[in-house]
């Protein structure tokens, strides 16, 4: 996933339309029970690497919304699957879309440490004055 919304989303849903990967969808239709604010599918998100910046960043009003999350890929599998904060979709053939099944790719350049403190995606590409 590489990414993530927090609830200091305000739901203007404009990160929903930029996002090339379909991984956006509004607070009613995430797939997390009881979800207030716009979400981010890990099995699909790629971080935009082919791009300067995650699309849903540069498009977002609110400052320090989107933040950077754990990278979707194996070594990340059990802290996808064993989430409260994630629902992964489960595939009619290939089963659960896991980091171990799908994995995503990500930005190198955003440490580990970067990803645990969920650091604003804004702030760290330099998004904002």
């Amino acid at each position: 996933m590489a990414v993530m919304i927090t609830d200091s989303c305000i739901n203007c849903d404009a990160c929903i339309d930029e996002c090339p990967a379909t991984a956006i969808v509004s607070a009613d239709n995430a797939p997390v029970a009881g979800a207030e604010h716009t979400y981010v599918k890990p099995e699909k998100c790629i971080e935009c690497v082919d791009s300067a910046v995650p699309k849903c960043a540069d498009a977002c009003p609110t400052e320090g919304c989107i933040v950077w999350d754990m990278p979707y890929t194996e070594s990340y599998n059990d802290y996808y699957t064993q989430s409260d904060n994630y629902v992964i979709r489960v595939h009619k053939k290939k089963g659960l879309m896991s980091p171990l099944v799908a994995p995503r790719p990500y930005r190198e350049n955003i440490t580990a440490e970067t990803r645990e403190q969920h650091v604003s995606v804004g702030e760290t590409l330099k998004l904002y004055n």
